[in-house]
């Protein structure tokens, strides 16, 4: 709920500058934030409609406006596993970027970006608390329908506290980031993540089709890995034993998201590489005695 508040927030502070913004529909979540901002204003989809998301079309397929209020991409889709390769290129327009399933992941160069924002749920704490970072530029601009809770003017003169913040969530991510700190920071966690995500696609890469992604390599997430069991569309029953069998290990929530099924591995910052390589050893078993 925190996201969608603070993308609620980014369409009535922002839209409204000319009244139109960009979109990179990549996958579920940017596509509901690209309708819920056709609400406020004009949006232009960046890339060519699809109901297939597998990636990011090539720059010369990109379709930028001009006169767009500012650049909208989620980063990672953790739905269909589509995570950008780059920050894009959008000729001086404020970039704003939802990083609710990478943040704290790999480096950021924040310079870049007009707003970052992002859930804490996946790699910095608890649901409930959503981390904005908005260039000063940026504030002030809202429409006249904004409640004031969401004006970013509001809450930056009130030092994010113009309502009672959510103290205990405050106080978990700041468990976390004492961890991130212990554990060489964002250059160990991309370290991490890099060694994790990579275990996982060897699996499935090694499995002469067994297993089966279906994201273009460059733009492969790398903190969740959507894929099928059984070949390109999958076998029911396949994956239906492939879920009972790891449960039997202890390996839960496996299950992918129910608008496109098969499976889904999560690899955020706190799972470890020893739970990837038991979740990576099991894969490789079960194609031995399944193909």
């Amino acid at each position: 709920m925190a996201v969608q508040q603070a993308s609620l927030q980014l369409y009535l502070s922002l839209i409204g500058k000319t009244g139109t913004a960009d979109y990179f529909v990549t996958g579920s979540w940017s596509s509901k934030a690209a309708k819920e901002a056709a609400k406020y204003g004009k949006v232009n989809l960046v890339l060519p409609k699809t109901d297939e998301y597998v990636g990011v079309a090539d720059k010369s397929k990109w379709n930028l406006s001009p006169n767009a209020s500012y650049v909208y991409y989620c980063d990672n889709e953790t739905i269909h596993g589509v995570e950008f390769n780059d920050i894009p290129d959008t000729k001086g327009i404020p970039i704003v970027a939802d990083m609710s399933s990478n943040f704290m992941s790999r480096p950021v160069d924040v310079s870049k970006f007009g707003i970052i924002f992002g859930g804490a749920q996946k790699n910095i704490g608890a649901a409930g608390l959503t981390l904005v970072i908005i260039r000063n530029d940026l504030i002030g601009n809202a429409l006249p329908i904004c409640p004031s809770i969401l004006d970013y003017a509001v809450v930056t003169k009130e030092n994010s506290v113009a309502n009672t913040p959510a103290v205990y969530n405050i106080y978990i991510t700041g468990l976390v980031m004492e961890w991130i700190k212990k554990n060489g920071g964002i250059e160990g966690m991309t370290k991490i993540s890099n060694i994790k995500s990579k275990l996982v696609y060897d699996a499935i890469d090694s499995s002469n089709g067994f297993y089966y992604c279906p994201v273009q390599v460059k733009n492969r997430s790398r903190m969740t890995i959507p894929f099928r069991v059984g070949g390109q569309k999958g076998n029911d029953d396949l994956e239906k034993k492939f879920l009972q069998e790891a449960e039997k290990q202890g390996m839960l929530a496996l299950k992918g998201h129910r608008s496109v099924g098969g499976i889904r591995a999560s690899v955020y910052n706190a799972l470890t590489v020893p739970n990837v390589e038991k979740l990576t050893k099991f894969m490789t078993q079960f194609y031995a005695q399944n193909k």
